[in-house]
């Protein structure tokens, strides 16, 4: 299967593609039921895999293996993957990309964030002179097939920002990529400056980018939104209770099952079955 291609036939198609944030096998196993894409967030990945903040420390072995754990429970579901800066150096962005591709994903982002990296939505990014990011991107785009490609730019002041977006949609690059817009009128902006390339934008709650519906998006000319966090965000949110109420109730476990019960091991392994193949039926799995 062509997975770039088929991202970019429904990226052509009338309206804006969402792309849901999982940052591990079951936030996935929960987002297929609703949506037909991922976003392999690093801000998720670090998170869940180091317990650690977005700030440069995903390994991309890591990240491969996540990613070809997912390919293997979800043949059918888009794969886009925040590849961050490239592990920095070109020649290991390009073989990184080369092996996100035999593995299946969809397709990555490349930001062009210098070390020490940031969120898209924090404070105090660097960023790499354009020249040197072009390089890096367009050695990238010359090693993949099909892969989808995202080129990516973190800057904030206006001026630098449509410049490096203008700079990236007169590349090969399959989308662009403008992190932390602060406002409706910029993306107004961007669009204008990218002529007919395609344009993803992040929504992540808490972040820098105003909170905008699909009906919105379309009607500012955006052909993707990547949803990073909402995964992550929820379970965060949902431990915290479940914690609180453990507590309050001296450690007694709440009932399970039917309307308004708690999710029990039948609910979870019911769900977690799917994962076995979606290649063929899968057998009953669930205790009695």
């Amino acid at each position: 299967m062509r997975y770039g291609q088929a991202l970019r036939d429904e990226i052509a198609a009338e309206g804006t593609t969402p792309l849901i944030g999982v940052h591990d096998m079951h936030s996935a196993s929960i987002a297929a039921a609703h949506y037909n894409g991922f976003f392999v967030s690093g801000f998720g990945f670090a998170a869940s895999y180091y317990g650690l903040p977005d700030i440069g420390f995903i390994a991309w072995p890591d990240m491969a293996a996540f990613v070809e754990r997912l390919r293997g429970a979800f043949p059918r579901h888009h794969l886009l993957v925040d590849i961050d800066d490239g592990y920095v150096d070109p020649e290991v962005a390009c073989h990184v990309v080369q092996r996100l591709e035999r593995t299946g994903a969809t397709g990555v982002i490349l930001e062009d964030q210098k070390r020490p990296r940031r969120c898209g939505h924090a404070e105090g990014k660097l960023l790499l002179p354009l020249e040197e990011y072009l390089e890096k991107l367009n050695l990238v785009l010359a090693s993949r097939t099909d892969l989808l490609v995202v080129a990516r730019t973190d800057a904030t002041e206006e001026d630098e920002m449509l410049r490096r977006a203008a700079a990236l949609a007169a590349t090969d690059a399959d989308v662009v990529l403008v992190d932390g817009v602060r406002s409706v009128e910029g993306i107004r902006r961007i669009r204008a400056v990218l002529g007919t390339k395609p344009l993803l934008f992040n929504q992540i709650a808490g972040g820098k980018s105003p909170r905008l519906s699909l009906t919105e998006l379309t009607g500012l000319g955006v052909d993707v939104a990547i949803y990073s966090t909402p995964c992550l965000f929820a379970a965060h949110r949902a431990m915290e209770t479940a914690m609180a109420e453990l507590k309050y109730a001296d450690g007694r476990l709440p009932a399970t099952g039917g309307s308004g019960g708690e999710i029990g091991v039948k609910e979870a392994t019911e769900l977690l079955a799917r994962n076995i193949s979606r290649h063929h039926p899968v057998r009953e799995t669930v205790p009695a």
